[in-house]
């Protein structure tokens, strides 16, 4: 059992170690356009902004399952990667099938990585909504 909470701890932490690192990548990359943000038109702007935000956040949240898939290969839980990744990605969204299970010595690891799947969407909820809100706020500012 304590192999599973330091192991399920560590891949948290890594997990949210790479959501923080990825959301201080977009904002210096917000940063770096803010010139170009703020400028009229805005809502075409706001758009790109929303669909770049949607995909770095897709992509940040796949490298979350991904790690969790490997984890799960390289423990030789699953014997093939796409079991691995169907499980991670099932577990990770909380959306929870169960038509492949953990074996019961590993069964926490499973709990984990949905309390994982749970934090790392709420952050990139809260990060989305605040970063529309900001620049939002931004245009809003150089308009009056």
């Amino acid at each position: 059992m304590m192999i599973q909470i330091a192991l399920g701890s560590g891949l948290l932490l890594a997990s949210i170690l790479i959501a923080g690192v990825s959301f201080w990548a977009m904002e210096v990359a917000i940063l770096r356009f803010r010139p170009w943000l703020v400028r009229a038109p805005h809502t075409p702007k706001l758009l790109v902004v929303l669909l770049t935000a949607a995909v770095w956040i897709l992509a940040q949240l796949t490298v979350g399952v991904w790690l969790w898939a490997l984890t799960f290969l390289g423990l030789g839980i699953f014997p093939t990667l796409e079991e691995a990744v169907y499980f991670a990605l099932v577990v990770f969204t909380t959306l929870g099938f169960g038509d492949i299970l953990l074996p019961v010595d590993w069964r926490l690891l499973g709990g984990m990585a949905s309390l994982n799947g749970l934090l790392n969407i709420g952050l990139v909820t809260a990060v989305l909504v605040e970063t529309m809100r900001q620049i939002k706020l931004h245009q809003m500012k150089q308009i009056s």
